[in-house]
């Protein structure tokens, strides 16, 4: 027989885990309802300084004030390079081409024959021409013998008359310019032989050859569609490109330049400002300009498109604002300026950009106050809160 308090055993039905969740239960909701009343008993005065605060977080401006810097920027455009002088060469007189000295690709030297060409008619206008002038040498010397031997005689008073004197000086004259006229058509003749012989007008590479031994060849648009050679100095090349005309103004004469081209995308080149057109292009409302490349080793070509930065120093100081605070409505161009806590928008006009600022001109003075991040809610005349700078 077993004496004491009866041992407690849970039942199949769990009897006993069930009392214990319900204690646990009960704990949760006591410790929540004294978070409850905690929460409760903070103050209005301490609720309305939260909503405050918050309010005046959400309705401060960002604002920042106005003044000049020197402000550098750079633009991109694409520019070409051509060469730096480039002739196309056509035969002066018609002939025929007798022997080509070059082809395509070949480097030649100011003066170095390139083509003969040949034209028999030329030889014998040239014979006739040497006979002409030999024949009037003749008459002019006989003509200059009679009149000084008419005038040695009329020393002698009552030999010869005066008029038949004047006679022989003005036929001694009359002579002597037919030997003139006769040398000129000679020389005329001679030069236009020499222009059989084709020679560079400078030194370059011979880039273009529509010609062969035989072929007819003459003046532009006689004949002759194509010119013999094209000639390109290439060891210099000039690289041009068009400046809109708001950054014409910006340029100087030390304005520089880095470029590339697609065959060579990683090698950059640099270039100096030497031309300037001195007027905008009437279709492109821009100036075209030039720079000059030093080519020594041909890695550049003409007819190579380059992608160009130009660099366009500051030259005065001028008012700048982050990009945020210029809007651009339908309308106009403004920011808006704080005066006396009132929103006042203030139209001015944009100049170059850089580094996520803007040149803005207008009725500004230093010092003004400028929202930071304008925009069109922000009405003119309109009261301003709290600013944040």
């Amino acid at each position: 027989m077993k004496t004491g308090k009866p041992e407690t055993k849970p039942n199949n039905n769990g009897h006993t885990g069930k009392y214990l969740n319900m204690k646990t239960t009960t704990l949760i909701a006591y410790i929540s309802f004294a978070i409850g009343i905690a929460g409760c008993s903070a103050g209005p005065e301490e609720k309305t300084t939260a909503v405050k605060s918050e309010a005046a977080s959400r309705d401060s401006i960002t604002v920042t004030t106005l003044k000049k810097e020197l402000l550098s920027t750079q633009i991109q455009l694409p520019g070409e390079l051509i060469a730096y002088q480039q002739v196309d060469l056509y035969a002066k007189v018609n002939s025929f081409v007798k022997k080509l000295y070059v082809d395509v690709g070949s480097q030649v030297k100011e003066g170095q024959v390139l083509a003969t060409m040949e034209a028999p008619e030329i030889a014998s206008q040239l014979s006739g021409a040497e006979s002409r002038l030999q024949a009037m040498e003749a008459v002019y010397t006989a003509s200059k013998a009679h009149y000084e031997r008419l005038l040695e005689t009329s020393k002698t008073p009552g030999t010869i008359s005066p008029n038949d004197l004047d006679m022989a000086l003005a036929r001694q004259k009359s002579d002597y310019a037919q030997w003139q006229s006769a040398k000129a058509a000679y020389k005329e003749i001679s030069d236009n032989r020499d222009y059989l012989t084709i020679r560079a007008p400078f030194s370059g590479v011979v880039s273009a050859r529509n010609i062969s031994p035989g072929a007819y060849a003459g003046p532009s648009g006689k004949g002759s569609e194509l010119p013999l050679f094209t000639l390109q100095q290439q060891d210099r090349l000039r690289l041009s490109v068009s400046i809109p005309e708001a950054y014409v103004n910006y340029l100087s004469d030390k304005s520089t330049a880095l470029f590339t081209v697609r065959s060579l995308p990683n090698q950059q080149f640099e270039a100096t400002l030497n031309r300037r057109s001195g007027a905008l292009d009437a279709r492109l409302r821009a100036e075209r300009v030039e720079m000059d490349v030093i080519n020594k080793n041909k890695t550049l070509l003409p007819g190579m498109v380059a992608e160009m930065i130009i660099r366009l120093p500051a030259k005065d100081s001028v008012f700048t604002v982050p990009k945020t605070a210029v809007v651009s409505s339908p309308e106009k161009v403004f920011v808006i300026k704080v005066v006396d806590g009132q929103a006042q928008w203030t139209t001015v006009r944009r100049g170059r950009e850089s580094d996520g600022r803007s040149e803005i001109h207008g009725s500004l003075s230093d010092g003004d106050t400028l929202v930071v991040f304008a925009n069109e809610e922000i009405r003119d005349g309109s009261r301003i809160g709290h600013l944040r700078w």
